[in-house]
């Protein structure tokens, strides 16, 4: 019996770097998420320059993307993981500086905690890397009041949409 093929889900996810090229490997793995099997990008925010939080290091390159995909979360975040290992990502130490970081922060509306996996994305309310450059995509998916309670976190708009 054929396998029926799954719903798209609409899936948020978070793009940082702070080392190398960011913004060449920002793009890059954006191009590359949209390559992946049944996924396709829906929107981009523009790049955000932000102040490592919680760690020392270069500035960051932020930006959120929305993607519809057929893949489940556990899936995504398996392919996620490899284009972060082909951008040279490594784990030295927490919040070390990286060449690539993916992250998951909402997939529709689904709500999961595992050992590997927790959706929506446990600290991105936060965050303003994260909640600026989703109200700019997704206003919706940001409740009133977030962006306000990470107001004092410096945060630059570098350019217009992602891609």
């Amino acid at each position: 019996m054929a396998r029926a093929e799954r719903s798209e889900v609409l899936a948020y996810l978070g793009l940082g770097a702070n080392l190398g090229d960011a913004r060449a490997t920002l793009r890059s793995a954006t191009q590359s998420i949209a390559a992946l099997p049944a996924t396709r990008l829906v929107a981009a925010s523009s790049l955000y320059c932000t102040a490592p939080l919680e760690a020392a290091g270069p500035d960051y390159l932020n930006a959120v993307i929305a993607v519809a995909t057929r893949l489940n979360a556990p899936e995504l975040l398996v392919h996620l993981q490899q284009i972060e290992r082909q951008a040279g990502r490594e784990r030295p130490y927490r919040n070390a500086p990286r060449t690539l970081d993916l992250d998951i922060l909402l997939y529709g509306e689904a709500s999961i905690s595992s050992a590997l996996l927790h959706i929506p994305h446990p600290r991105m309310g936060e965050r303003a890397f994260v909640l600026v450059p989703l109200a700019e995509i997704a206003p919706d998916r940001v409740k009133p009041g977030q962006l306000g309670a990470v107001g004092a976190q410096p945060i630059e708009r570098l350019t217009s949409a992602l891609r």
